[in-house]
């Protein structure tokens, strides 16, 4: 089984920093966000091979400089970001996974340290093309009021929170099927994976949730977010086992 890391946006919310470094290379205590991700990819051993999707004609090229030095414990291949959405840059990896079932896509800038064994025993338990990584409660970042007849009668401090829907986060495990229906898109000049092609399967019945229950998960955008929400961050690497 293979895991596809998707680096290749443009990181448009954490400007100004990503004009000078991708997103995927937000240093955390001196290390790239990335290397969160690929050391704890590492830690599974049913994951045979990493796949990094970025523009490496770009600032991309940071992230692949990283790792011409580094020492990893799997295969790492770098790949070009083909600038077609996130569901065309799956297509172009058809040859890469084809030896594959399913596959790890992961966005990175989520930050979580999910059980994959668990979310993979689900995706194949629920007999679904695609399994996504969701959760139900989050910790909000504003203080909260009771209010009875316009008076306040308790303040409670950035509360966690019990959500209407889920809250659908950036890491999927995905059937080899999934290149098929994306395929039938190929004259759309972009295929954004979710509104393209999951909405669709969705309706089918054909896609799983995984709750990550009490797990942290943060959406690193920035390196402003990572320092405003350092307790968590923190948290998170810890649970990742860093």
């Amino acid at each position: 089984m293979k895991a596809v890391i998707l680096a290749g946006g443009k990181g448009t919310r954490g400007k100004p920093y990503t004009e000078y470094f991708p997103k995927a290379m937000t240093p955390i205590n001196d290390i790239p966000l990335i290397d969160y991700i690929v050391r704890y990819l590492n830690s599974f051993s049913f994951i045979k091979e990493i796949i990094i999707v970025s523009d490496y004609n770009g600032l991309g090229g940071q992230i692949k400089n990283y790792y011409s030095n580094a020492k990893n414990g799997k295969k790492i291949t770098f790949v070009q970001d083909s600038q077609s959405g996130t569901g065309g840059d799956l297509l172009h990896l058809e040859d890469k996974l084809k030896e594959d079932t399913e596959f790890v896509l992961w966005f990175v800038d989520n930050l979580c340290a999910i059980d994959l064994e668990k979310m993979r025993k689900t995706f194949k338990e629920k007999n679904s093309i695609a399994c996504i990584a969701t959760r139900t409660k989050r910790k909000e970042e504003t203080g909260f009021a009771v209010v009875e007849d316009g008076i306040i009668k308790e303040f409670r401090e950035k509360p966690v929170m019990k959500l209407q829907l889920s809250e659908c986060l950036g890491v999927y495990i995905l059937g080899k099927e999934i290149i098929k229906k994306i395929k039938a898109k190929t004259k759309q000049k972009e295929i954004n994976l979710s509104f393209d092609i999951l909405q669709q399967l969705s309706q089918e019945g054909k896609i799983s949730a995984f709750d990550i229950e009490d797990r942290d998960w943060i959406d690193a955008e920035s390196p402003m977010i990572l320092e405003r929400n350092d307790s968590t961050v923190k948290k998170i690497i810890k649970q990742m086992g860093f």
